[in-house]
């Protein structure tokens, strides 16, 4: 006997997910099989397919695993991306390299509210206030194809997707934190 699976799932907007639903088993003549809704189910998620979201929710669930080991952190990535930022947690601009893009992202993502719809009113606002460069547009798209930021399919309301950071995120985002709460840059005695 083959043990089976378990991967969560979660749709940002079930709304959409039900008229996907009805679109996809109108156009039919025969019913789907397992697979086939397997991968309906995914789309409506936000995956190119079933196979896409298990590989997706299996390195989540890597990340979040308590027998892990710590991974290392590199220290020079998380120096470059808190120099994009300034105190006020303002991104003064975008920077070339995509790894310090994504953790910029990440820090931008910690500053979303959780478990909170937006309107794009509200994230065009936010994204505003947190960039200095003029280019919320370009953060808005970057945070929602880097699975961060989730949007019903006419783009009228968002909603922050719940993850563990990778290790570089979350000393990036647990230092500024500090450094915002005392003035005083945080005390990392692993990065002396």
């Amino acid at each position: 006997m083959m043990s089976r699976s378990i991967y969560p799932y979660q749709a940002p907007d079930v709304s959409a997910l039900a008229r996907l639903l009805k679109r996809e088993l109108d156009n039919r003549e025969d019913k789907p099989g397992h697979v086939e809704l397997l991968n309906i189910l995914s789309k409506a998620a936000g995956y190119r397919n079933y196979q896409h979201f298990r590989a997706s929710q299996k390195a989540e669930a890597r990340m979040l695993s308590p027998a892990m080991a710590p991974e290392a952190v590199d220290y020079t990535q998380v120096d470059r991306a808190t120099r994009c930022f300034d105190e006020a947690d303002v991104l003064l601009y975008w920077p070339s390299r995509r790894s310090i893009q994504i953790l910029c992202l990440w820090k931008l993502w910690s500053l979303l509210p959780s478990a909170e719809e937006m309107s794009e009113k509200q994230v065009n606002a936010f994204l505003k206030a947190h960039n200095g460069f003029g280019d919320h547009a370009l953060l808005r798209r970057e945070l929602c194809d880097a699975r961060l930021l989730s949007r019903t399919r006419n783009g009228s309301r968002y909603f922050r997707i719940e993850k563990h950071p990778p290790p570089e995120a979350l000393v990036l985002i647990r230092s500024q934190k500090a450094e915002g709460m005392t003035g005083e840059p945080a005390h990392d005695a692993a990065h002396e």
